[in-house]
């Protein structure tokens, strides 16, 4: 009886301790090893082992695996979790039950003729699931033994199924722990590598900022060479650095910079293309990465025609310069110390460099060229000089016209459909002067009736209803007239309902769309005001439906525009498209050109589009995207500011 009480105070030091150590521990290899001599105290723990699973990789873990006969698999590999029919541990597991058997137990369950588990069968095998809260298993704890002598009574048993229940608490809290910890640990890495890549970038970006100062300031390609070689030496390992310039004209590379660490000059100066890596890059149009192996290939395969130079290398990187698949030269780093070997990452980065480069060479060439033709140009006399000042002004003129030639359009068409409505009046007032003057005969004569005044009244009731009409309709298209035309001629700012204002401009162009079989649909909501140039837009909606009647529609063909407005965030979106005859992708890109008509001489000046582009992205400050296919229309997409009163603020 004392015995027993002793087991149980030990036991119950134990349960204390693994509580203990658990709140100290965050290894849990570590705790589990504790949890082993605390336990061996209590009972034979000669071989023990515990296995943590993974229920969503499917996955099984042997983290603590103490044995006498078999060897200790590594506690950081993952395995395959077995079937419950193939592994004892496996059955604890999946089942989420206890489990003892004896070697006979143990050798009777066999299937497929293949034994239960693996490794040397022991006397008796006793295991327990390691639980979490919500009854799911976190792996299984397992003691067995290989000596008749030492087997578990039913208290043991118990006692290993208590220990197990505390050893799941704990290392849940361990776990949660350790998961917090790799979080902590593999947040740190990301954010460490982060701020890597963020220095990594801010070095480009500064070498970027370098060489757009160099291309700016150097007058020779070898003072750009030169100091190139220093930007990208603070980038990587640079020691062996060559530059070689392309000249289309002859065909040939010329290298003003070579820095070489076993030769103190250029094998040549000049060679022409076809020869060496330098050819071989332009011709793959693209960087290359090499080691000795590599490039000794190539040497031997004559890829290169014939090397130039040492072919003794560790490891090799050249880049192309290129501007549009124009070629300027190349860049090549090598290293000769089998310690520096360059990576993809370096290539990528050279050959982002030798792209900028290209780019900064391109604009040296073309400020020489400029300042070249500059002083050309200076030395001869001023003809040249008024020519182009006069094509400048003849072009700014002729925009000016066709605006007005626009809005003279618009004056014939709306006169012309005044008459109508005035003619009316004309003849309504003559027939009434003629009744009035035959009702006065009438009347002096002595001879008026009832009747015959009646007449004439409705005859007057008739005329002036005829005569309102008429004056109404006129005076609908004067007033549209007047609010179009003045904001066409005017560059003021204010405010105005789009709606309402398309409304105006679009019965303005009326007498174009009269007797076209060309219907115009508006979709624009009422709360729509702008703060903006109304002369602008009136002048983009008639150079639109005006482009859509002239090149869109023939005379007798049916039709639609479509005109939608949008307000978002500040942002007018307004849509313009019609079903006409659209154009293809060559004339497309055309489109917005000064002067490039379709119907030259039937219609078309090509200005048209070219001052919708310049209204859109000047006074009111957007942007503008068409979009068209043959047979299928064409769309416009403008979006600019709601408000432009800040332009007029600055100015």
């Amino acid at each position: 009886m004392e015995s027993r009480l002793d087991r149980l105070e030990a036991v119950q030091a134990m349960l204390l301790g693994i509580g203990q150590i658990s709140t100290g521990c965050t290894d849990i290899t570590d705790f589990v090893g504790a949890v082993h001599r605390a336990l061996g105290r209590i009972m034979y723990a000669a071989n023990f082992y515990v296995a943590l699973s993974d229920r969503t990789e499917h996955t099984v873990r042997f983290v603590y695996y103490v044995d006498e006969r078999d060897a200790a698999p590594d506690p950081q590999e993952k395995l395959p979790l077995a079937s419950p029919e193939q592994s004892p541990t496996a059955w604890v597991i999946m089942n989420r039950r206890n489990l003892v058997m004896t070697k006979d137990e143990s050798a009777a369950h066999r299937v497929d003729g293949h034994a239960w588990g693996r490794g040397t069968r022991a006397e008796q095998w006793m295991g327990c699931p390691l639980l979490d809260h919500q009854h799911q298993a976190l792996g299984a704890i397992v003691l067995q033994s290989y000596s008749p002598e030492h087997t578990y009574s039913e208290e043991d048993q118990a006692l290993f199924s208590l220990i197990a229940n505390h050893v799941s608490n704990a290392l849940q809290g361990i776990q949660s722990v350790d998961r917090l910890e790799r979080a902590v640990h593999e947040r740190t890495a990301l954010l460490a590598h982060e701020v890597a890549e963020r220095r990594r970038a801010e070095a480009v970006q500064h070498a970027l900022y370098e060489i757009a100062n160099l291309s700016a300031s150097a007058v020779d390609a070898e003072m750009l060479s030169g100091n190139l070689h220093n930007i990208i030496s603070e980038l990587m390992v640079a020691d062996n650095f060559l530059i070689a310039l392309y000249h289309p004209d002859t065909r040939e590379f010329s290298i003003p910079y070579f820095v070489d660490q076993k030769h103190a000059e250029a094998p040549v100066k000049r060679f022409a293309y076809g020869v060496g890596m330098s050819s071989y890059i332009l011709d793959s149009k693209q960087a290359c990465l090499h080691d000795a192996a590599s490039y000794a290939r190539l040497v031997a395969e004559r890829s290169m025609g014939e090397p130039l130079g040492s072919v003794e290398i560790a490891s090799w990187m050249g880049a192309p310069m290129l501007v549009h698949d124009k070629p300027y030269g190349v860049i090549i780093v090598q290293s000769y110390d089998p310690a520096i070997v360059y990576t993809e990452a370096d290539l990528e980065l050279l050959a982002f460099m030798a792209s900028h480069v290209a780019v900064a060479i391109a604009r040296m060439q073309a400020d020489r060229a400029v300042r070249v033709a500059k002083e050309r140009l200076e030395q001869q006399n001023g003809a040249l000089n008024a020519a182009l000042t006069a094509l400048r002004d003849a072009q700014t003129e002729l925009v000016r016209q066709e605006k007005l030639a626009s809005l003279g359009r618009l004056v014939a068409g709306v006169a012309h459909e005044i008459n109508t409505p005035l003619g009316i009046c004309v003849t309504a007032t003559s027939h009434l002067v003629q009744e009035l003057k035959l009702t006065r005969e009438e009347l002096a004569a002595g001879e008026m009736t009832e009747d015959s005044l009646e007449q004439f009244f409705d005859v007057l009731d008739q005329s002036l209803r005829i005569m309102t009409t008429n004056t109404q309709r006129a005076a609908a298209l004067v007033r549209s007239f007047k609010q179009v035309a003045v904001d066409q001629s005017s560059d003021d700012i204010r405010s105005f309902d789009m709606k309402a204002y398309l409304a105006e401009v679009l019965l303005s162009l009326q007498p174009r769309l009269k007797g076209r079989p060309v219907k115009v649909e508006v979709d624009c909501p009422e709360e729509i005001v702008l703060d903006s140039f109304p002369g602008a837009v009136s002048q983009i909606v008639t150079n639109l439906v005006m482009n859509s009647l002239v090149h869109g529609f023939t005379r007798e063909q049916a039709g639609t525009i479509r005109i939608e407005v949008r307000l978002d965030g500040g942002q007018v979106w307004f849509e313009y498209c019609d079903d006409g005859a659209g154009m293809d992708q060559d004339t497309l890109a055309k489109l917005f050109d000064p002067f490039f008509t379709t119907r030259r001489g039937q219609g078309g000046s090509g200005l048209g589009a070219h001052i919708v582009y310049n209204l859109v992205t000047g006074p009111l400050g957007g942007s503008v995207k068409v979009d068209s296919a043959p047979g299928e229309g064409l769309r416009y997409r403008l979006r600019f500011p709601q408000s432009r009163k800040q332009v007029a603020v600055a100015a």
